[in-house]
């Protein structure tokens, strides 16, 4: 009889366990993204709510390919230079996939240092990879995140955002923060 309830349990916990696996679903166009909290380098934490009403574009990257959609941060950057982007609708953030890297998490500071200096923004450190598993976003790369005011996923790009859809994803950017 021991065995038995044994048995049944284990297999119960099993059966659990697949099952919260097989409802795990990666976060695509359409759906809420579920909010974040991680410290910024001096320790300071952040989370989505704290950017309340703007569109976020969530850069997060592995630090071993933290210049791989720079490319795109660019076009965003000049959009916002030319009056197309305003802080006051729109925030673009960095994330740093620190359990994606061998680097050392000081090592990973510097880089996301000089970044948040060139792009006048926030970069957070994800130290566990927990945002990658939660959004299932790709490991070993860059993921573009777009978010609209309500943290709707409005676009989602897993690796290099491709050149010929960078000033379609500006627009859509400068587009979202128009709306009411």
């Amino acid at each position: 009889m021991f065995r038995r309830v044994v048995f049944l349990c284990a297999l119960f916990a099993v059966v659990l366990i697949l099952t919260s696996f097989s409802m795990a679903q990666d976060l695509e166009e359409g759906m809420t993204a579920s909010d974040f909290s991680f410290p910024d380098a001096s320790g300071k934490m952040y989370s989505m709510e704290d950017w309340p009403g703007r569109v976020l574009v969530v850069n997060y990257v592995d630090p071993d390919e933290s210049d791989l959609n720079d490319h795109f941060t660019d076009a965003l950057k000049q959009a916002k230079k030319d009056g197309l982007l305003t802080d006051e609708k729109y925030k673009g953030i960095g994330i740093a996939d620190c359990a994606a890297t061998w680097k050392p998490n000081f090592a990973i500071r510097a880089i996301a240092g000089r970044k948040a200096k060139k792009y006048n923004t926030v970069i957070l450190f994800d130290y566990d990879g927990e945002l990658r598993e939660e959004w299932g976003l790709e490991i070993d790369t860059a993921n573009v995140i777009i978010l609209d005011k309500n943290r709707v996923v409005q676009g989602i790009i897993r690796g290099r955002v491709p050149d010929d859809h960078v000033d379609d994803l500006v627009k859509l950017v400068s587009g979202l923060q128009e709306e009411q």
